[in-house]
């Protein structure tokens, strides 16, 4: 991602404490990036987070923020902007669940998975952009779900969210193209992570039966794909949605 010169672009991937963000923040590091990752509030695991980035040599910030709260996200953009400089690649992977059948799903549990999963990746790309349009370079990934595509039941809130997450994807990717920055989605299926290693054995074996590679994937595999999307080589990648589900959602 960086020539032998450069110091390196200013990464910022959101949800980095555990799982699938701290895989891509990671990757990001061994990629050459100076990698900022925010988190919600699991201060112990961004501990970890960060010592895992800066094992690979990169620098590491961590800055504890809620996608949700716009002066939360401002905040933290402007610690990421005083210790590395303006944001170049933006991931948005913060994301909650709160499961539920639709009839007894409550307006707070559709609201609180909508503000987060959604709307806070708008508020942080909304901040990235100005300064990404001036430097006329950007990489923005956004982490959805296979369940975005397909839906799943027991998760309206979540499904509908990350399917939101493919409109704002594109038009940020129509919107921008002018401007050197690209805007994708990458669209996990089941992947091996703490919150999947709570929910039944039944959900595991259901998963590795439908999935037609016959295993849950990992979270390494995910941040593969997000750092190619992110890099220089994918400059021609725009508006797309790339699956990481083992074949889960082909077709859709």
């Amino acid at each position: 991602m960086t020539g032998p010169e450069s110091p390196g672009r200013v990464a910022f991937v959101t949800g980095g404490s555990r799982g699938i963000g701290r895989a891509i923040a990671v990757a990001l590091g061994e990629a050459g990036c100076r990698v900022a990752f925010c988190y919600s509030s699991n201060a112990e695991g961004a501990k970890e987070t960060q010592a895992a980035i800066e094992a690979t040599g990169a620098e590491a910030l961590a800055v504890q923020a809620d996608v949700a709260d716009v002066a939360s996200v401002d905040q933290a953009f402007a610690a990421i902007e005083e210790t590395f400089g303006p944001v170049e690649v933006l991931v948005n992977n913060a994301g909650i669940t709160r499961d539920g059948l639709l009839m007894r799903m409550t307006d707070e549990h559709w609201g609180d998975v909508l503000q987060t999963n959604l709307t806070g990746a708008f508020h942080t790309i909304r901040r990235a952009t100005p300064k990404m349009m001036r430097g006329r370079f950007g990489r923005i990934v956004n982490v959805s779900s296979v369940s975005g595509q397909t839906g799943q039941a027991g998760q309206a809130n979540y499904s509908a969210a990350k399917a939101g997450l493919v409109g704002l994807t594109r038009a940020v990717a129509r919107e921008l193209a002018s401007r050197g920055i690209t805007c994708n989605v990458v669209a996990p299926g089941p992947i091996v992570t703490s919150m999947t290693d709570g929910l039944p054995d039944d959900w595991r074996e259901w998963a590795e039966q439908t999935v037609p590679l016959g295993r849950l994937g990992n979270p390494d595999e995910v941040a593969a794909v997000v750092t190619f999307l992110c890099s220089d080589a994918a400059g021609y990648v725009t508006g797309a949605i790339v699956p990481v589900d083992g074949g889960l959602g082909m077709g859709h």
